[in-house]
């Protein structure tokens, strides 16, 4: 049976803070939320489209050098932009494709945006991102209670 909620962080865990996408779910995880399911992968893919299926929320999470600390938080939903047909797409492509599959408008999905400031290959999460890691846990565990 699918959660009808889905918590989907993506990120390189080997590039600093690029990892706080999938830092949080790991948050999330631990937890032990009834109805929550935690996905992390290294970018979006038109596959990932098959997993919002079902949901009655989703909430993607990312780290963002433009998000206003500690994190920012949006309602998305589907559109066919750039990334469309590309093998790293943005949530609210994978939602367009969601809907295209299922011929369905797809669930609710929000964008939680956690701000990060050191992405180069081999760093490791900065000071600034953990804190802003800790933030954003608080925030999503509010959001999925």
């Amino acid at each position: 049976m699918t959660a009808p909620v889905l918590v989907f962080g993506w990120g390189n865990p080997s590039r600093g803070d690029d990892s706080l996408g999938p830092l949080l779910v790991e948050h999330v995880d631990k937890l032990g939320l009834a109805g929550v399911e935690c996905l992390t992968d290294f970018q979006l893919q038109v596959e990932h489209a098959l997993d919002l299926a079902c949901r009655k929320r989703i909430l993607f999470v990312d780290a963002s050098i433009d998000a206003a600390p500690p994190f920012a938080v949006t309602a998305i939903g589907p559109v066919k932009d750039a990334t469309f047909s590309s093998h790293a797409m943005s949530p609210q492509a994978v939602l367009e494709v969601c809907r295209q599959l299922t011929s369905d408008e797809p669930p609710p999905a929000w964008l939680l945006a956690i701000r990060g400031e050191r992405f180069q290959l081999g760093e490791p999460l900065s000071a600034t991102a953990a804190e802003n890691l800790q933030a954003a846990v608080l925030w999503a565990a509010a959001w999925l209670a």
